[in-house]
């Protein structure tokens, strides 16, 4: 009799322990859903709000951004000015431009700190902004922006990535040879 007893004890031991550990696992997994749904509506919103900053911005100039630019440095030239949800401000130009003409007025536009700068345009690789634009892309409402230019940038190898930095302004410089189109992300640092 007390061993029917002591292996039902064990038995309802080793019972209650799996419940137990099933009790836990379940927890741990609702818990790790409910982060990652929270995470995905997080991401989502702040990509809702940068885009509706996006289509919500306004027009500017070039010229405005960049000065003594020239009437005939650039042509077929548009330009929007937005802010991120995080106050950021930016500007996203798209032109037609001869590489050999715009590296150098950009590279000697007036920066406010000297040391915060690059004296030289830097060629990067254009894979991450690829990434990202893919990313930022289904998020996208339909006609938001051209989606030509950015079918270019996925599939033709040719495709040049430039980086500078003129405190305040840090440029993304993407130029395609091919036509000399140029869009041109500029984020304030301030």
């Amino acid at each position: 009799m007390k061993r029917i007893i002591v292996a039902g004890i064990i038995g309802f031991t080793v019972l209650s322990c799996n419940k137990v550990e099933d009790k836990i696992n379940e927890t741990v997994q609702q818990t790790k859903e409910k982060v990652q749904q929270e995470a995905q509506k997080v991401m989502e919103e702040t990509v809702s709000e940068s885009i509706n900053s996006l289509t919500h911005s306004q027009d500017v100039k070039f010229d405005d951004v960049f000065k003594n630019a020239g009437t005939n440095m650039i042509s077929e030239a548009k330009g929007k000015t937005f802010k991120f949800p995080n106050g950021t401000e930016g500007f996203i130009f798209k032109y037609k431009a001869d590489k050999a003409v715009l590296i150098p007025f950009l590279e000697n536009q007036l920066t406010t700190d000297e040391s915060k700068s690059d004296q030289k345009v830097r060629r990067i690789d254009g894979q991450s902004i690829v990434d990202k634009i893919s990313l930022v892309e289904k998020f996208l409402p339909e006609n938001t922006v051209d989606t030509g230019f950015l079918e270019d940038m996925k599939n033709d190898q040719s495709i040049e990535y430039y980086k500078l930095k003129r405190f305040p302004n840090s440029s993304t410089i993407i130029y395609n040879p091919k036509n000399q189109t140029v869009l041109q992300y500029v984020e304030v640092d301030k």
